[in-house]
This record gives structure tokens, C-alpha cells and sequence, in this order.
């Protein structure tokens, strides 16, 4: 295993160090439970905390700033951040307006979630996000995962939040982008988790695992590896399958690397994503294209599309500055 580390234990740590010390005016964090704030905190909003397992990055600390976050949570390595980092955060963020945390539905960042939220004294609400078609009734994890969709959901909550919204109004806002976002990925290779120190899959060098998940988890099939126009076909199928849009619909596309596939590779599938969508009769207004919810130095990509209104549109061009995200 070559990484760059010093000693496992200890790299979550030194890693969150590096990055507040990248951003001192954006950021800070805090240790013993961990937690990662926006410097200044929003005045007189409703406060939304995310967080779950590390090697995700930029999710889910790399969205905290005016606009998404006000806290996250993170974990081990692909392991879920605890209740007492997330009641810790809380305390810290909310300013009285209530709590709203953003979830991926994964067992642990569901069940330590929901302990944090039964503990918590104030007014508090969840959006959980499973916006990963690769397993609609699958018995490989507790229903639909959630994967890069959800940068979609702390987006658009977040602009509405901003804008002083109520705690109801940006639970519902939440659970409708959800509802309106679909994510499917491909995997080439595996990746290596520091603490096992090997890679968590073995795949042949001519196979790719489709629909895999954030953490390596299989999908729908093993399939022989096919050019980049029949990988992004199988993809938009299950995903249109899914949201079954109207034409002329406008969207957002969203091409998210998993860390290790390179960002000409990422264009390339946009490319081929939009063509495929504009045959389709529908219209890919918005787009991202990137590294934002990856799997450590897994090859691979996700497409994400959300169905757009007027109102979406409005909130996800809403101005933010994150570490990952300014416009």
C-alpha cells in the first residue's frame, strides 16, 4: 500500500489540520468529538449538519461555508461519524431556527443520526438521501444508497436556508430534490482503505463493476469492460428508468469521479451524457463535473440528473463558498 500517511490512527486528524489551515477564514474544526464548522456561523437560519465517513472527500467538509453546511461530521474512513460528534456540532451551530440533518442512507449514518436527533433538545428534522438506482431492490444494503446526490440535496437546501427559510420548509425542500435525483456509478478498479491495507475488491483488469457504491460495494452486475458511449447508455437508462421525465424537462448533469479517474476521462462522459439526454428530447440546463463525492483512489464515475423547476434552477445558481464549491 503506497499513501501518503504517517500512521493510520492518525490521519483523519491531520488531514481535517490541513484542511482548516487551508481555509482559516472559511473554517474550523474541533476535536474530541470531531466536528468541521463554518467560521462564521449563519445569523438566524435553520442550521444543516451532514457528515459520515471519511474518503469521501470534499464530502462532506469540503461543502461547509455560506449557502450548504454549517457543520459536518466525519467518521473513519468509511465508517459513520457517532452521535455524540454530531450533538456536539449541533450545540455549535444551531441558532435557535432548528436543526436539519442531511443523510445518506447507510445503516450506521442512519441509525447514529437518528439517535443524535431523538437526544437532541431542539427543534430538529432529517432528509435522507438514497438517490442510488444501482440498487432498487437489492438486498445489498437497507434499501437505495445514498451517493453523489446528495452534494445536489446540501446545495439546494442550503441556498433555501440562506434565504431564512423555516425548518419545514427546508426538510420538504430536501425530500423533494431527493425525489427528483437520480445516481448510478461504474467502477474500474477497487480501492484500499488504509486500516485493511489491501484493496477492498478484486476485479480483473479487462472487468468493471456496475453500479457499485461509494465505499465498494457491488452493484447491479460484473461486465466486461465497453467503450465510454455504451458505459454512459447502461447508466442513463436505469437513472431515466427511474425519474421517467417528461421531454423537454430541463436538468442538472452531474459527472462525479470517484478520485482516481482522470478529469479529461470526466468531460469525456459529460459529453457523451449530454448527447444521450438531448436525443432524449430533454434538456441538460446545469452542470458539474468532478471529483466531489469519491472513494479514496477508485477509477471510476457516477452520473447523477436532477429534474429542475423554476425554483431548483434559482437555488442551485444561489451564490456559495465552500472549499469545493464558489460561485
Amino acid at each position: 500500500m503506497k499513501k501518503f500517511v504517517n500512521e493510520v490512527d492518525s490521519m483523519l486528524r491531520e488531514a481535517l489540520s490541513g484542511l482548516i489551515e487551508a481555509h482559516p477564514q472559511l473554517l474550523r474544526v474541533e476535536f474530541e468529538p470531531t466536528f468541521v464548522a463554518r467560521r462564521e456561523g449563519g445569523a438566524n437560519k435553520v442550521a444543516l449538519i451532514s457528515g459520515g465517513g471519511s474518503g469521501h472527500e470534499p464530502l462532506h467538509a469540503g461543502f461547509v461555508g455560506r449557502g450548504m453546511l454549517d457543520a459536518a461530521c466525519p467518521g473513519q474512513v468509511f465508517t459513520s461519524p457517532t452521535p455524540d460528534q454530531m450533538l456536539a456540532a449541533a450545540a455549535a451551530v444551531d441558532t435557535g431556527r432548528g436543526v436539519l440533518f442531511i443523510v445518506k442512507n447507510y445503516a450506521g449514518d442512519g441509525m447514529n443520526f437518528q439517535m443524535a436527533a431523538e437526544m437532541l433538545e431542539t427543534g430538529n428534522a432529517t432528509v435522507l438521501v438514497n438517490d442510488d438506482v444501482a440498487v432498487e431492490n437489492s438486498t445489498h444494503t437497507t434499501g437505495r444508497r445514498g451517493v453523489a446526490g446528495t452534494l445536489v440535496v446540501e446545495k439546494m437546501v442550503g441556498a433555501l436556508a440562506e434565504q431564512g427559510a423555516t425548518l419545514a420548509e427546508c426538510k420538504a425542500l430536501g425530500d423533494r430534490v431527493n425525489a427528483a435525483t437520480a445516481s448510478m456509478g461504474v467502477a474500474f478498479t477497487s480501492c484500499t482503505v488504509p486500516a485493511a491495507g489491501r484493496p477492498t475488491f478484486d476485479i480483473g483488469p479487462d472487468e468493471i463493476e456496475i453500479g457499485v457504491g461509494i465505499h465498494g460495494e457491488p452493484g447491479r452486475r460484473r461486465a466486461a469492460h465497453m467503450p465510454a458511449d455504451e458505459i454512459v447508455r447502461t447508466l442513463l437508462d436505469a437513472i431515466l428508468g427511474d425519474l421517467k421525465p417528461q421531454a423537454g424537462r430541463q436538468l442538472l448533469l452531474h459527472v462525479n469521479g470517484f478520485g482516481g479517474t482522470p478529469l479529461m476521462e470526466l468531460y469525456l462522459l459529460h459529453h457523451a451524457a449530454g448527447r444521450r439526454l438531448k436525443a432524449e428530447g430533454l434538456a441538460p440546463v446545469r452542470s458539474l463535473v468532478g471529483n466531489y463525492t469519491t472513494s479514496l483512489e477508485m477509477a471510476g464515475a457516477s452520473l447523477t440528473v436532477t429534474l429542475l423547476d423554476d425554483e431548483l434552477l434559482a437555488l442551485w445558481d444561489a451564490p456559495v463558498h465552500t472549499a469545493a464549491l464558489r460561485w
